[in-house]
């Protein structure tokens, strides 16, 4: 059986981190499409002036990261989903594409669905991460809203090590 596991939440939250630690210990993952967009030429560009052709990116991104679990008879853990592309159109003030709002609706995580709280110490930015930690506190919340309103529930990871994320990860998805 397929499973589609995500890890959501705020930027800077320590994400990346876990499914690197994930990863290590032989877990299928897919990394954050946002990033790889952001870190590709005239990425940032379109970003800042053309967000909704960077949520597409973001969703033909995502659509092919979705088909390849297919392939896993296991877990595959995804760095954020289908529906932190509605948030981030939220957070920009822009209204979700349809096609974003059907993937959210008829591409299914089966869960569960981690949330990586917004957490202070470990918060910095970087070329990608460009928001402040104000904005990285208000994007979180447009994301677990858009999480929540397509059905899921989230399940708060723990502010503690990457390791013991870890390992609370893999006892929640045993459960």
């Amino acid at each position: 059986m397929v499973s589609r596991l995500v890890v959501t939440g705020a930027p800077g939250a320590g994400k990346s981190t876990l499914l690197e630690t994930l990863a290590a210990r032989g877990m299928a993952v897919e990394r954050e499409v946002a990033r790889s967009i952001l870190q590709a030429p005239g990425g940032m560009e379109m970003r800042a002036r053309r967000p909704q052709d960077f949520a597409r990116a973001m969703l033909e991104a995502e659509s092919a990261a979705y088909a390849r679990a297919a392939m896993n008879c296991g877990a595959t853990l995804f760095d954020r989903g289908f529906p932190d592309i509605a948030g981030f159109l939220k957070v920009e003030g822009l209204p979700v594409i349809d096609a974003v709002e059907r993937a959210c609706r008829d591409r299914r995580y089966t869960g569960p669905i981690f949330r990586a709280p917004p957490w202070r110490e470990i918060y910095w930015q970087d070329e990608e991460r460009i928001q402040d930690w104000d904005g990285a506190v208000a994007s979180d919340a447009a994301i677990c809203a858009a999480w929540r309103m397509y059905g899921y529930e989230l399940i708060d990871l723990p502010l503690a090590s990457a390791d013991e994320r870890a390992d609370f990860v893999l006892r929640q998805q045993s459960n």
